[in-house]
């Protein structure tokens, strides 16, 4: 007789585990809220309740389920539901936690209910739909072009007030954005820089599904043009985005390097793949920085592209001289850039490494996901090399 108090399978394990998951984090990002907009304490109205009541629990019953379906059915119809909605419901989590400290405030200053209550709900809406609405504009909008000098003391005089534009984290994904991507490379070539590069997370999706949106990078107007890998592509066949940006004039630096000359001086651009190469089943890929700068000299000042910045600490031992880096998004949607600090070691700009490495995180130039930005805006980031 077959016994039937087996363990369940690693791969139903995982999926049980997954659901536990979703369902917790869904309950938090819908009930949180309910919290503050439907308190006991506010005594709205009973339409008002059983109304906003029955919008929460749609939306938290909807949300995991169009969640699921995006990423496994890779739909950018359910994709242009789903991710609005969870932006929309982080922001509402979020303030609705900030709120609770107002009524707190309030209480103790001997406000009662249900005034106390009703104006925080109030305030929370406004909050929820004027950050909505704020970030939408921000998130769509052409990236503005952010400036920083860089000094690095091993830069020869002869490359002193080179320019580098640095793109990160465009995400070309189930939102249309061809135009927007022909206008922030109109931007990019209006600073005219020496050097342009995009250090990975391109778009959420195959090449032929974002192949319009990407292809306005081919238009980029710079005497090197090189890119790197982001994690993303590594979910949607890297090596294909690869052969894309080669057929658009773009260099990959796929743990390779290149070097520029000007009077006799030399300055090393080397790139790797992303972490997650290693994991990700594409044959030839993953991360090797000691490939990447094989043959370069121990007196050539390095600029390392590398798509996130928790790789600064090998680029310290390596002695490189400068690493650019995306992925964080400043955080994309406030306070979201708590958790990305957990796991990075920077969210944003310009910071120092060891005795001589220096490390600048763009905030990107598009999102992930939500078409929201708040409090995160994007960037395209003009960097002007300086020697001693």
């Amino acid at each position: 007789m077959a016994r039937t108090d087996a363990p369940p399978r690693p791969s139903t394990r995982r999926r049980l585990v997954f659901i536990a998951v979703l369902t917790v984090i869904s309950t938090l990002l819908f009930w949180v809220p309910w919290t503050g907009l439907l308190a006991p304490g506010a005594q709205w109205p009973v339409p008002v309740v059983v109304v906003g009541t029955a919008v929460i629990t749609a939306a938290w019953v909807a949300f995991p389920l169009l969640l699921v379906r995006s990423f496994t059915r890779h739909s950018d119809r359910v994709a242009r539901i789903a991710m609005p909605l969870l932006g929309i419901a982080w922001i509402a989590f979020a303030w609705t936690l900030v709120t609770h400290v107002l009524r707190l405030a309030l209480a103790v200053a001997g406000v009662e209910n249900p005034f106390r209550a009703r104006f925080v709900a109030v305030l929370l809406l406004a909050l929820i739909v004027g950050l909505g609405l704020h970030g939408y504009r921000q998130a769509m909008r052409v990236p503005p072009v952010r400036r920083t000098d860089v000094v690095l003391p091993r830069l020869d005089p002869a490359f002193d007030g080179l320019t580098i534009a640095v793109l990160a984290d465009t995400h070309y994904g189930p939102i249309d954005r061809a135009e927007w991507s022909r206008r922030t490379v109109q931007r990019v070539n209006e600073v005219g820089a020496d050097v342009v590069v995009h250090v990975g997370d391109i778009a959420d999706g195959t090449v032929e599904q974002r192949r319009d949106q990407s292809t306005p990078l081919a238009e980029v107007q710079a005497p090197q043009r090189f890119y790197v890998s982001g994690n993303h592509e590594y979910l949607s066949n890297a090596q294909a985005w690869m052969e894309h940006m080669a057929e658009l004039g773009w260099t990959s630096l796929h743990n390779q390097h290149r070097v520029l000359e000007r009077g006799g001086a030399r300055l090393v651009f080397a790139g790797i793949d992303d972490i997650t190469a290693a994991h990700s089943g594409e044959q030839g890929h993953g991360a090797d920085l000691a490939a990447a700068l094989a043959g370069v000299e121990p007196t050539d000042p390095v600029v390392l592209l590398a798509h996130q910045p928790s790789e600064i600490g090998k680029a310290v031992a390596a002695g490189v001289d400068l690493q650019l880096s995306g992925h964080t998004h400043g955080g994309q949607i406030w306070p979201f850039h708590l958790l990305v600090r957990l796991q990075q070691p920077v969210v944003r700009g310009l910071s120092d490494h060891g005795d001589r490495t220096r490390l600048y995180t763009s905030r990107g130039a598009g999102f992930w996901g939500p078409p929201f930005r708040v409090f995160a805006p994007s960037e395209i980031s003009l960097l002007t090399l300086r020697s001693r």
